[in-house]
């Protein structure tokens, strides 16, 4: 009983001690995902880096739609390293329903994708992904890469620049590096403002990173 006290001790202190580092109003979608085990990969990604939730289209309808049941999914729990217990994950039907709830909410989507016509498209070292209050960022499934909806509905197209004969990255992969360099932007304007627009410039920043345990 004792140790399950201290347990709970310790992870109240570890979500305290998160809490400020957490990047709000960013969201990572996984559009048409068809390997279960990349879905739990992102998941993990996402609870690692600090943003703030995970919507995935999923017109197969491979995941629950009650959260409490998708916690207890054996192949989404395995691959996140059970990142899905503390991580805020919602499915929808089709790309257009996502769009629609991110719309409504006053959410700019951006897509990743290595080649894409017609859009506005930046390489990941050269975005400011800091201009939209809101943001989702999309990666698409595997087999397919994003849909034309996504793209024509989306801010811009970011790539990852790549420098060997193997052009493209996995799902898990991709989306680790671009969250990477997102919320390390979003976490840096956390530190120094407290409203959008570079309003309400802090007199003292707060940290971007925890520092090292000794």
């Amino acid at each position: 009983m004792e140790e399950k006290t201290k347990s709970k001790k310790s992870v109240r202190l570890r979500a305290d001690e998160i809490r400020q580092f957490r990047c709000k109003n960013l969201i990572a979608v996984i559009e048409n995902p068809t390997d279960m085990k990349n879905i739990g990969t992102v998941i993990r990604n996402v609870n690692a880096l600090g943003v703030e939730k995970v919507y995935v289209v999923d017109p197969r309808r491979s995941l629950p739609d009650d959260w409490q049941d998708l916690r207890e999914h054996r192949s989404v729990a395995k691959t996140s390293v059970s990142a899905v217990k503390w991580t805020f994950v919602r499915r929808f039907d089709s790309t257009d329903e996502c769009l629609g709830h991110l719309e409504k909410n006053g959410f700019k989507s951006i897509v990743t994708s290595p080649h894409v016509k017609g859009k506005s498209c930046i390489f990941l070292h050269e975005g400011d992904f800091t201009v939209h209050h809101k943001l989702a960022v999309w990666f698409g499934s595997e087999a397919v890469g994003i849909t034309d909806l996504a793209v024509e509905r989306s801010e811009m197209c970011v790539s990852i620049p790549m420098f060997g004969m193997i052009e493209s990255l996995n799902l898990g992969t991709s989306s680790g590096i671009v969250l990477y360099e997102v919320t390390k932007q979003r976490r840096e304007y956390q530190s120094r403002y407290r409203l959008r627009d570079k309003r309400g410039e802090r007199p003292t920043r707060l940290p971007t990173v925890i520092p090292p345990k000794a």
